[in-house]
């Protein structure tokens, strides 16, 4: 997929803040920013560096920008950089300069146009370095001299550094310079240093969610070299210290070749990194890091439908390594484990089943572990998460608490109050049971789901044919957690294209489904503000594009369910009433998801969106579950009977 961009549209510096680029370097660490070049959030920056120890659960922002100036022959000078300022000032506007910008291979670059002087800039990262590189190149014109500012800082990537505190640590080198001992700045042209404050820099994103927006950048100092011909080059890189060095345009090169190579799958790579202890999932970009829910969510689509089966296998490995009283880690950004989930561990039990497709030597493997989370599951474990010995379903919820993946709190108080025999919970629960019992039927796993099954058909099912969200909980609206009860391999439910449609009706946008039907009271179409704001809208009512995953599911049960009706009425001679029901389920899945790829984070998905219209884009650009669910259905005409085998996944 190539994202190209016209003047109209760079030079509109709304325009091009709204759409945002990321380069990674598969350990967690990335570059990121704007079309139009302006760094809008605390999270933009050249080098954010994932911890050597603690992995993407802590980044730490480097190398801030490199603002280039060109100097023509007849001595004009013209900056290409933009900045805004504490008073909402914009100075310079190298933006009103650009010709273009394109995302091809995975590797950003624009283009300034001066009269004949064409001025293109590429950046790349080092898959498994801490490292990027920048590229300026003259493509017309010339001869000029280039000049470029470095700014730079060392912070963790969540706040902010002033001059209040001390400046950076520097130590001038040959050709750049060693900030804090931490990372290092190198370039292909003169290296003439600084030392002086820039002041104010503001970030509009950061002062719309209401955050802090404002902070100071250290000048390191300045690279300058000539331009003399198309096609010369000048190059800096940024890394940590012990890595090797590699010329810029060669980084460059690499990287495009690997995004050549990765093709489709380019988005999803971006999200599966390597930390010290094997591979792992970032939930999202710019600020999350590791969670058990999300990755269990996410895995299917990230590891199988990319043929990554092996990362998988050591992921799954280790996450089995976290479970304690039978629940699985919900690693957090801050680096601890914490286990205030009541859907990770149940997601785990699904992963496991869908990689025991292809390996199933791994599920033999974590037989013991499985077991205990079922047993830990039947007797009552943290939270009170425990099944009910009557009707087998699981209850869970304790005071303050918020363990459904709808685990926005306020003041200590969840947003969504989900206490109790929740549908999503117990289909999954069902769902676990059934592929355990499947794998090994002597272990008396039959038993426990039949119950649960029967128990989950008998009270979840509402008059109107959907379901309710809560047992024994006032309903508001419509929610879209009851379509895992007919989405998952084994669900206890069957689609109905009546309560698909009606589901659809309520909830259904071009970029996924909300979270509560409009309408209802607690409804929210707008996912914006402060952190108040946002959390009281994050589940009431916000569009979730990892949603679109199980829906399509249940579409795909649905048309395979024509299809078998279909054949029947052929045999019959109606073939006229077969077409019909073999395309009904495919009538209720469109979605603008693959339009939406470049309009916010560029070639990926966001992770939520406005209820209302235009439903915009919001909460992190690039976030896993979202890719990963529209990547791994984006052609679903499998079941859990039919699955993809190992030859058609590695194909994909």
């Amino acid at each position: 997929m190539t994202i190209r961009f016209g003047p109209q549209l760079c030079t509109d510096l709304y325009a091009g803040t709204q759409r945002e680029w990321l380069v990674t370097d598969g350990l967690g660490g990335y570059a990121m920013g704007t079309v139009s070049g302006l760094r809008t959030r605390r999270y933009h920056g050249l080098l954010i560096m994932a911890d050597p120890v603690d992995g993407p659960a802590r980044r730490q922002l480097g190398l801030a920008s490199l603002d280039a100036t060109i100097t023509l022959e007849s001595g004009r000078a013209i900056k290409l950089g933009v900045h805004e300022w504490a008073d909402g000032s914009v100075d310079p506007s190298g933006h009103e300069l650009l010709a273009e910008f394109d995302l091809a291979d995975g590797i950003p670059r624009w283009r300034w146009q001066i009269g004949s002087v064409v001025i293109e800039r590429e950046i790349a990262m080092r898959h498994g370095e801490p490292s990027v590189a920048v590229v300026h190149r003259l493509v017309s014109g010339g001869p000029v001299d280039l000049t470029l500012s470095v700014l730079g800082t060392w912070r963790d990537v969540h706040g902010e550094r002033t001059a209040q505190g001390p400046p950076p640590h520097t130590e001038n080198i040959a050709d750049g310079v060693v900030v804090e001992g931490a990372y290092r700045v190198r370039g292909e042209a003169e290296w003439r240093p600084k030392g002086e404050w820039w002041f104010g820099v503001r970030h509009r994103e950061e002062a719309q969610r209401g955050l802090n927006p404002s902070e100071d950048l250290w000048h390191l100092g300045e690279y300058a070299g000539r331009l003399d011909r198309p096609g010369q080059s000048i190059g800096v890189t940024a890394a940590a210290p012990t890595t090797p060095d590699e010329p810029a345009e060669m980084t460059v090169r690499k990287a495009r070749e690997r995004g050549r190579r990765l093709g489709e799958l380019r988005a999803a790579d971006q999200f599966v990194v390597r930390t010290p202890n094997g591979p792992d999932v970032v939930a999202g970009y710019p600020w999350f890091g590791a969670w058990g829910r999300d990755t269990m969510i996410s895995y299917e689509g990230l590891f199988l439908t990319t043929g990554r089966v092996d990362e998988g296998r050591q992921l799954l490995r280790n996450y089995a390594a976290t479970l304690s009283e039978g629940m699985l880690a919900n690693t957090c950004d801050t680096g601890s484990r914490e286990y205030n989930t009541a859907d990770a561990t149940l997601w785990f039990l699904h992963a496991v089943d869908r990689h025991a497709r292809l390996d199933p030597d791994l599920a033999e493997e974590l037989r013991p572990q499985l077991r205990s989370v079922v047993d830990h599951h039947t007797w009552g474990t943290r939270y009170a998460i425990k099944m009910d010995p009557v009707d087998g379903l699981l209850s869970q919820g304790a005071e303050g608490a918020a363990l459904t993946w709808m685990d926005a709190r306020l003041d200590g108080v969840p947003v969504t109050q989900r206490a109790g025999k929740a549908v999503d919970i117990n289909a999954l629960w069902v769902n676990g049971l059934a592929g355990l019992a499947r794998r090994w039927p002597e272990d008396g796993y039959r038993q426990l789901h039949d119950r649960a099954r029967e128990s989950f058909q008998a009270k979840f099912l509402r008059e109107d044919g959907l379901l309710h969200d809560v047992l024994d909980r006032p309903e508001d609206g419509i929610r879209p957690n009851q379509l895992l009860a007919w989405s998952l391999p084994y669900a206890p439910l069957t689609p109905d294209e009546h309560v698909l449609r009606t589901l659809a009706d309520a909830l259904l946008t071009p970029l996924g489904l909300r979270s509560l039907s409009p309408g209802a009271d607690a409804y929210r179409g707008h996912h914006r503000g402060t952190p108040e704001d946002r959390d009281r809208a994050y589940h009431q009512g916000t569009v979730w594009p990892w949603l679109l995953g199980p829906f399509r599911d249940a579409t795909a049960k649905l048309d395979a369910a024509g299809r078998t009706d279909a054949t029947a009425k052929v045999t019959a001679g109606r073939t006229d009433a077969a077409r019909t029901d073999a395309g009904k389920g495919r009538q209720l899945a469109g979605s603008g998801i693959e339009a939406h790829r470049s309009e916010y984070g560029l070639g990926s998905v966001s992770e939520t969106a406005d209820g209302d219209a235009p439903h915009g884009a919001t909460g992190c650009p690039f976030q896993a579950w979202s890719v990963a669910e529209t990547t791994r259905t984006a052609e679903t005409t499998w079941t859990a009977e039919a699955p993809r085998t190992a030859e058609t996944t590695r194909a994909a």
